[in-house]
């Protein structure tokens, strides 16, 4: 086996008839660990549409997940709070818009998961470097920065108010 003879894939053969060095894969190949049947969950998307809802439980841990995830990958462009000024804007680049307009707010949870997988504008694709369960995590971190800035004190149960209330006096 130490002195096999070589084929580069790309390089004619004389082992098959056609003179190829390799076959073509079987249609229809899945590689190991890749079937992503879930279209929700790999895609973002059913068919054409946006998932509106995540397509696994958004806990605690998911959310500490995606903070970490975010901070690492997307705070350099869209800040700490999703405003759109990160570091890098700071530096020239192009702002990225904030995560607090209307049309951001509103768009399906399955948008911001396709922006981190196939990137938008001038935003490169993540595909690479995020899997698909941090994908999600930052999108449910996202849908957290939101509520965060966007929030009003009614909308905190009544015990929870007390004790903001409490604090600032």
């Amino acid at each position: 086996m130490y002195s096999q003879p070589r084929s580069d894939p790309l390089e004619p053969s004389k082992f098959f008839k056609n003179g190829a060095a390799s076959r073509p894969l079987v249609p229809g190949t899945v590689a190991r660990g890749h079937l992503d049947a879930d279209q929700a969950f790999y895609q973002g998307a059913i068919g054409t549409n946006f998932v509106e809802e995540f397509p696994m439980p958004v806990t605690r841990q998911v959310l500490e997940r995606g903070r970490e995830r975010y901070n690492i990958y997307c705070s350099v462009c869209h800040g700490a709070i999703g405003d759109g000024n990160g570091m890098i804007p700071q530096r020239g680049y192009p702002h990225p818009p904030s995560y607090h307009i209307d049309r951001l707010r509103q768009a399906p949870v399955g948008h911001y998961y396709d922006v981190i997988t196939h990137g938008y504008g001038v935003m490169y694709s993540y595909a690479s470097r995020v899997e698909p369960a941090d994908r999600w995590a930052i999108t449910a971190y996202i849908r957290a920065l939101q509520l965060s800035q966007n929030s009003r004190l009614d909308d905190l149960p009544p015990n929870e108010r007390v004790k903001l209330e409490a604090q600032n006096k």
